[in-house]
């Protein structure tokens, strides 16, 4: 588990220039955007988990959301806020789910989806604590914020 946040150089150069994020931030690679400020783009997914599922990303390349800086990513919030408001509002679901996974592209970037309650969208299942074990992680991480 002490793996589990990847210490690599946050931007490299080579990452950027092979990114399909930053090539889609460089106006390189069409999208269907919603929205762009000098900091921010948001577009369409082309896989959405449901349609008007959006992709807020910051122009500049970071591998993980965790590593903009945060006068950066403080600006961010306001935007998510709007565009959740657009995507309920446009799409008619019952709730907008906001998450972060990074996994599939090496850019930081924000999912936006639409969430019905009729639909099976249904993110992971739950675990359970052993005796103990939730106020050793509980200390494992307060050490970590030291």
């Amino acid at each position: 588990m002490d793996n589990c946040i990847q210490k690599k150089p946050l931007v490299s150069e080579h990452a950027s220039k092979a990114c399909i994020f930053c090539k889609i931030a460089e106006g390189k690679i069409p999208c269907s955007k919603v929205y762009e400020d000098k900091e921010n783009i948001a577009f369409l997914d082309i896989g959405p988990v449901n349609k008007g599922h959006i992709l807020v990303i910051p122009k500049k390349h970071y591998r993980w959301v965790w590593d903009i800086p945060a006068a950066e990513s403080s600006k961010m919030m306001p935007i998510l806020q709007k565009l959740a408001k657009a995507v309920q509002n446009a799409t008619k679901c019952d709730l907008v789910v906001m998450t972060v996974v990074g996994d599939a592209v090496e850019h930081a970037h924000i999912h936006l989806i639409p969430k019905f309650n009729n639909d099976a969208l249904k993110f992971w299942p739950q675990g359970k604590y052993g005796e103990g074990e939730m106020e050793q992680y509980r200390g494992k991480i307060g050490n970590a914020l030291r």
